[in-house]
């Protein structure tokens, strides 16, 4: 039986992968494998430092959908892949990959997984994650700040200039395309066992209390 993959978008600082991380748990050890979109962004390795910092992450193009897409199948079809690491201060991938191996639910996560329309076609699930656009900056300067090595002023400057423009563009539109919608900001734990108990009918898992 092939896998069910699971697809979770919504906007920069949503709750994507708190979600995913909760939907995982919910459900039995070893179910599901969960694939961070994010790790297919390009590398930008050929371009100065100081223009990769200014480039576009938040347009289809900045994902290598095709590899993406690919891995995805092949998980779904029950075969390990190589997953590439995006070292996300640098903009550049990690030499080194990560193995990936197959399980009976398969969740990708990411902000455009939605609006990919050759990756939206492999789902069997498609969840939304709404936020408010605050709510949703906030986070993403706390994320970027304490995690990422940038300022305060380069994270609302990207956001300003990229990552609201683009979730207009293309992320809130698909949602349209989504079969569960999750609101990122209240009771989230919830939404999480709305999700898990979804794909447990879908998946034929038996969810114990």
């Amino acid at each position: 039986m092939a896998a069910l993959l699971v697809g979770i978008a919504g906007g920069s600082g949503s709750g994507k992968t708190a979600l995913a991380e909760r939907v995982a748990t919910a459900l039995p050890p070893g179910i599901v494998v969960v694939v961070p979109a994010d790790a297919y962004y390009r590398d930008l390795g050929h371009l100065p430092p100081r223009e990769r910092a200014t480039h576009n992450f938040d347009e289809p193009a900045a994902l290598d959908s095709t590899r993406l897409c690919a891995d995805l199948a092949r998980l779904v079809a029950g075969q390990a892949v190589a997953r590439p690491v995006y070292d996300f201060a640098s903009h550049t991938r990690l030499p080194e990959p990560v193995r990936v191996a197959p399980g009976p639910v398969v969740i990708v996560e990411g902000i455009l997984v939605l609006a990919l329309p050759a990756l939206r076609d492999l789902l069997g699930l498609k969840v939304f994650v709404i936020a408010a656009e605050n709510t949703r900056l906030q986070r993403r300067i706390a994320r970027d700040v304490g995690e990422r090595g940038r300022t305060r002023e380069s994270v609302v400057a990207q956001f300003q200039r990229h990552t609201q423009p683009m979730h207009e563009l293309h992320v809130a539109p698909s949602q349209a395309c989504a079969d569960v919608i999750i609101s990122g900001e209240v009771e989230l734990a919830r939404g999480a066992d709305r999700v898990a108990s979804r794909i447990a009918r879908l998946a034929e898992i038996e969810i114990r209390a």
